[in-house]
Parts: structure tokens; sequence; C-alpha cells
């Protein structure tokens, strides 16, 4: 199994404060500098606006073709739910940049708390997933009533992934677990500040959560479960407030590699300036 380990979004500039990555980087070098330290990210931006084809071969240049890009589908597919046929395109074709340089991962469908399984969601769902149909498309289903085995095999059956999430414990979310739905795992850790979840004014709020080395120990415990029953797994750190997950990542791939699931970290040797911070 290939395990590729990142955060959600790269460009967090509260990362530019002293001792992380960023202190004294230049905004423009941000990815650059992201690519140094880790093999995989989550694009957010293409939730608000889904960028166009110049921004997509940006970033596989910026990246040095070092990062995979997981990117995450415009809200208009999953929390207004009316895409129109432009969106479409523009969703499976901006990122073809990305796909001549050999570092897309899957898309990610991340849907809201109120995304509950009903017959109507079920079938929009249905939908969503013809589609996307020949890509990897990765679904994160928050609400509780979704966690249940016969929607994971539904989901193998039509190819899509099940979203593996690590929530706070505030209940009426999926349970804290790897599940398989077909060759490639996908794992969002969101930190587990209960006080926060619901009351949280921003998502860096929600997200202001450091890991201590017992919950990555038991996050690589799952995790080397499936080493056998998955080619990739993309792990993605959600608490990128504060820089917690620079300081969990490395937590995890130590307690991975000790349970004999080889992770790899960038090696400075592929960068010009050889400048790990």
């Amino acid at each position: 199994m290939r395990v590729y380990i990142g955060c959600g979004g790269y460009s967090n500039e509260d990362w530019a404060a002293p001792n992380l990555i960023y202190e004294g980087v230049r905004k423009d070098d941000f990815l650059a500098t992201y690519a140094q330290h880790f093999d995989a990210v989550e694009l957010n931006s293409s939730f608000y606006a889904i960028p166009g084809l110049k921004a997509f071969e940006g970033m596989a240049r910026k990246s040095g073709g070092q990062v995979r890009f997981a990117v995450k589908l415009n809200k208009a597919f999953t929390h207004e739910r009316t895409p129109t046929e432009a969106d479409f395109d523009r969703m499976l074709q901006s990122p073809e940049p990305l796909r001549e340089a050999g570092v897309m991962g899957p898309y990610l469908a991340q849907f809201p708390y109120s995304f509950h399984r009903t017959a109507d969601n079920r079938k929009y769902l249905g939908l969503l997933t013809e589609r996307f149909a020949g890509h990897e498309l990765a679904v994160e289903l928050r609400h509780a009533s979704w966690d249940k085995p016969e929607v994971r095999e539904g989901m193998a059956e039509y190819g899509v992934i099940w979203v593996s999430p690590d929530y706070p414990p505030v209940g009426g979310m999926p349970e804290p677990q790897v599940h398989v739905t077909g060759d490639v795992g996908y794992l969002r850790l969101h930190g587990r500040n209960k006080g926060s979840w619901w009351e949280g004014q921003s998502a860096a709020e929600r997200h202001d959560y450091l890991y201590n080395r017992a919950e990555m120990d038991e996050w690589a415990e799952k995790i080397a479960l499936v080493n056998d029953d998955l080619s990739e797994l993309y792990v993605f750190f959600e608490n990128t407030t504060k820089g917690h997950a620079l300081k969990n990542i490395p937590m995890l791939r130590e307690a991975l590699n000790a349970r004999g699931v080889p992770v790899r970290a960038p090696d400075p040797r592929d960068f010009g300036d050889g400048r790990l911070l």
C-alpha cells in the first residue's frame, strides 16, 4: 500500500508564524515549500470557485510533480446540489494539467451534516456518481444515517471511495474506522475539538486540535489493518489551524513505519535549493 499524507489546503497563512514551514516564505512560494514536506494535498479553493486550466498548470509546475492533488468538488455539487452542465464540464476538464503531470488524485465530494440518507439524496448521489464515472470519486458523508455496511457495499459496486473520518465525539456522525470500498482508501482527520465543532464560528476554530501520540498510534493501528487491502491510501489532516497538522504528520509517519507500513517523506534532493525548513 502506498500511503500519501498531506493537509487540507496548502495556502495556510498562519503557517508563516515563527518556526513553522512558511516563516519568511512569499505567498507565491507556499506550494513549492509545501511540496518539500508533503506528497499530497487536498485542494480547498475549488470548493469556492473552480480554477481554470492555467491555475491547475501552475499548481503542477510549482509542486514540481511531487504532490498528489485531491480536488474538492465545488459547493454547487455538494451543498447547493444544483450543478449546471457548465459546472460539470469545468470540474471535469479544468484539472487536466494535473492528469497530464501524473499527480491527479481523487475528487472529493464533501457533503454537509444536513445531507441525510433520504430517497432524494440517495438518488442525487447516484446521479453524481454516474457523472463522475471513470474518475476516482471519494465521498464524505457526515450524517450517521449513511454509516451502514449496505451503503459501503453500494459504493464499492459503483467504484466510489468511502471517506473514512475522524470527527470529535459529538454523536450523530460516522464512527472513526478505516473502511475499504475499492483499491483506493481516503482518510480525513478533522481533530477532536468537541467544544467548538457545532459552536465554532469558522473552520479554523472547529479544527483547532493537536492530536497526541496515543491518538496517532490508534490511527496507525487501524491503517495497518488494511495494508493488504489497498494499493493507495490518502490521509489528509484538516487540523491545519496553528500548524497542528505539521506536528501530527511526523507522528503518524513514525507510527506507521513502526508497524511495517512504509511511508515516504519528500527528499530535499528532489528540490532546487534542498532546503527543508
